[in-house]
């Protein structure tokens, strides 16, 4: 293991002890709680809240990694072997963070009692808008930039994040294809689904879930009141390096009746599985 590697690993088991001693007379068996995202839909605030836990109980005060099905700056897409070992290496009062698909072998570690997962997801239309942005203008490292750049304004970098680039060496397809992996995790109970919009509009019974799908798992001897404090005093958009906004609702400024068109061509029934939509009259 490289130096730096072993040291923050050092770091990280010697802060997670000293959070085992402050929090001594609670359980040290506690599920690990894995924040699943679809790219681009509150990863970073989904992380924040989970780690708000570390204030009242004896989980990591940081994450331990973060997990990606594709590789950052060459878009490779991982061997499915990966993100399993990646699974098994998690230990109890671990706090992770992955854009992980429900892959069948996935689920199965992931939905039992050794977790305590949590999915977020966002308004495709959303997601499109805020990858234009994402790609174009805040990670020059992203293996889609110089493409983006390339591309003569907003509107054809939009029908980009909409349709994909099948043409391409690198594997990105249309959002209802990069979608599909993720869909599995919306009908397992063990899994509490959560909507980026509900964070933003309705933010204190979205917490008030967060913390009941962990106390019907664990006893914390903790005030409700206490622990919903904690939640929300950990959320702190400005440590979020693509945190942009917190709007909704904004690929109605942007978003032309072509750009409608062609998402519905290829999105098809997305929006109403993912309770967005009641038809394809939007």
């Amino acid at each position: 293991m490289p130096f730096r590697s072993s040291l923050r690993s050092t770091i990280y088991q010697t802060e997670k002890l000293t959070q085992r001693l402050r929090f001594a007379s609670q359980p040290a068996d506690l599920p690990i709680l894995l924040g699943i995202s679809f790219p681009k839909s509150g990863t970073h605030l989904l992380d924040q809240i989970l780690l708000g836990f570390s204030n009242v109980a004896p989980y990591a005060k940081r994450l331990h990694s973060f997990y990606a099905e594709y590789e950052g700056e060459s878009g490779k897409k991982r061997e499915p072997e990966k993100a399993l070992a990646w699974l098994d290496s998690l230990r109890p009062r671990d706090i992770a963070s992955a854009h992980l698909f429900a892959r069948p072998e996935a689920i199965a570690r992931v939905c039992t009692p050794k977790f305590a997962p949590y999915f977020i997801f966002r308004d495709p239309r959303d997601v499109v808008v805020s990858h234009v942005f994402y790609v174009t203008d805040m990670e020059a490292r992203h293996v889609h930039h110089d493409y983006y750049q390339s591309l003569p304004d907003f509107d054809s970098r939009l029908k980009v994040s909409i349709l994909g680039r099948p043409d391409a060496n690198i594997e990105f397809s249309n959002i209802a294809d990069r979608f599909e992996p993720y869909l599995g995790w919306l009908n397992r109970p063990e899994v509490l689904t959560i909507h980026f919009e509900d964070l933003i509009h309705a933010r204190a019974a979205t917490l008030t879930s967060i913390m009941d799908y962990l106390l019907s798992r664990v006893t914390l001897p903790t005030s409700r009141q206490l622990i919903l404090n904690s939640l929300e005093a950990s959320i702190n958009p400005t440590k979020s390096p693509t945190f942009r906004s917190g709007k909704t609702g904004e690929w109605k400024k942007h978003f032309t009746d072509e750009h409608k068109k062609i998402f519905k061509e290829v999105a098809g029934d997305l929006l109403v599985k993912l309770g967005y939509e009641k038809d394809n009259n939007w």
